[in-house]
């Protein structure tokens, strides 16, 4: 089973877990994550991005200076912006975060129930989740000099023919260059590919 498929298996697990959905951002680098996933309901990642509530996010700051994990309802959380309120407006009740990794590539994960607190083990049970995602998802420290050869040529404005010609090659070859080093980054497109290259300085 390729990664993405394991990461794939992984997120039907914690979703049958978050009845209301969840937002998971794996390697958290310079403010921005390496993936992304989220199922809340759309009205409330608009209203939440339309506020630019990350920065009032009290699980943003409480990801950044802690690991473990923690409930929303946990009575040493402040919450001076009345997020959590907002929240459960849109049905988002009751939930808990989960951190994990270091702090230069730091994962951060909400889960909401709009039902019942989740239970301890529940929260065990995410977190041994959370854990396996980031380990999955971990960035390559390298790419074969023929991967960051292709990319450059293709990040540089070459199409594929011109690009082989360039490094003489065949354009299957090539593209099977390319292929491998999205695979190896985990990348659904070429150009996906190149930016996380880029982010990790790979090329």
């Amino acid at each position: 089973m390729s990664v993405r498929a394991r990461i794939d298996v992984e997120l039907q697990n914690l979703a049958r877990l978050a009845n209301v959905g969840y937002f998971i951002g794996l390697h958290i680098r310079f403010t921005s994550p390496l993936f992304t996933f989220q199922t809340y309901d759309q009205r409330w990642i608009d209203h939440y991005t339309e506020n630019g509530y990350v920065l009032r996010d009290p699980m943003t700051a409480w990801g950044f200076s802690r690991t473990g994990w923690i409930r929303w309802s946990d009575p040493g959380l402040m919450d001076p912006f009345g997020l959590f309120k907002e929240a459960a407006q849109h049905g988002l009740n009751y939930g808990a975060t989960v951190a994990c990794g270091p702090i230069k590539s730091r994962t951060i994960a909400s889960f909401a129930r709009s039902d019942r607190e989740f239970r301890d083990e529940e929260i065990e049970k995410i977190e041994r989740t959370v854990l396996r995602l980031h380990d999955l998802s971990e960035p390559p420290e390298a790419l074969t000099e023929a991967q960051i050869e292709a990319l450059r040529c293709i990040a540089g404005g070459d199409r594929f023919a011109q690009a082989a010609e360039k490094l003489g090659i065949s354009e299957s070859a090539l593209k099977a260059r390319i292929t491998t080093a999205r695979n190896r980054l985990m990348a659904r497109t070429t150009a996906e590919a190149i930016q996380r290259a880029k982010d990790n300085r790979l090329i």
